[in-house]
C-alpha cells in the first residue's frame, strides 16, 4: 500500500476515534463557558498590552509584576479555599498565554514597520486594574469549574468551547496555552 494511502487511512481512523469519543462524552458543565469567556477576555487585553509595549519599548517580560500577580493569586486562593499552587499554575498559564499574544503581535508589527493606529489605554492606570478585576472573577469561575477538572470528557469540552472563541491562529494558540492545565488526566496506577 502506498505511504500516502496509509497516512490517509490512519488519519481517517484517528478522526473516527475522536468523533466517537466526542459523541460519547458527557455534556460540558455550565461553569465552563463563563470561565473560558473570562480567559479569552484576558487574552484579548494582551493586544492592548502589546500596543503599550510597542510604544514604550519596554520588554514584554516583567518578572517583578508577574511575581506580584502570582503572590496575590495565592492569597486569594487561600481565602477561597482553593489550592494556592494550582491557582498559581493557572495564573502563570494566563500570563504565559498573554505574553504569547504580545510576542506574536510585536513580531507582526515589526515586520510591517508599524503597529495599528488605535487608542492606547494606560498600562498602569487602566489595563492592570482591569487584569486584576478579571483575576478575581477568574478565580471564582475556576472554583466553580474545579470539580470537573478530572472528568475524562474535560479535554473534549475545552476543544469544542475554545474553537468558537478565537479570531485568529495566534489567539487560538494562546487560548490553548491558557487552558492547557484546566483538565487533569487520570494517571495509571
Amino acid at each position: 500500500m502506498p505511504p500516502f494511502r496509509k497516512l490517509l487511512i490512519s488519519t481517517g481512523l484517528a478522526l473516527l476515534a475522536g468523533t466517537s469519543l466526542a459523541a460519547t462524552s458527557t455534556p460540558a458543565p455550565e461553569s465552563l463557558q463563563p470561565l473560558l469567556l473570562t480567559l479569552n477576555e484576558r487574552l484579548n487585553i494582551g493586544d492592548l498590552v502589546a500596543l503599550t509595549k510597542w510604544d514604550s519599548g519596554k520588554p514584554i517580560q516583567d518578572s517583578p509584576r508577574e511575581a506580584q500577580v502570582i503572590t496575590n493569586a495565592r492569597t486569594l486562593a487561600a481565602e477561597r479555599k482553593l489550592d494556592p499552587e494550582e491557582v498559581a499554575q493557572l495564573i502563570a498559564a494566563q500570563m504565559e498565554a498573554n505574553k504569547l499574544v504580545q510576542y506574536g503581535l510585536l513580531a507582526q508589527w515589526q515586520a510591517a514597520g508599524a503597529a495599528p493606529d488605535t487608542l492606547r489605554p494606560d498600562l498602569g492606570k487602566q489595563i492592570r486594574p482591569r487584569l486584576d478585576e478579571l483575576q478575581t472573577r477568574l478565580l471564582q469561575q475556576y472554583a466553580d469549574f474545579a470539580p470537573y477538572r478530572h472528568d475524562p470528557s474535560c479535554p473534549v469540552w475545552l476543544a469544542k468551547a475554545r474553537s468558537a472563541l478565537t479570531h485568529d491562529a495566534l489567539h487560538e494558540l494562546a487560548l490553548t496555552r491558557a487552558t492547557g492545565e484546566l483538565c487533569i488526566r487520570a494517571t495509571a496506577p
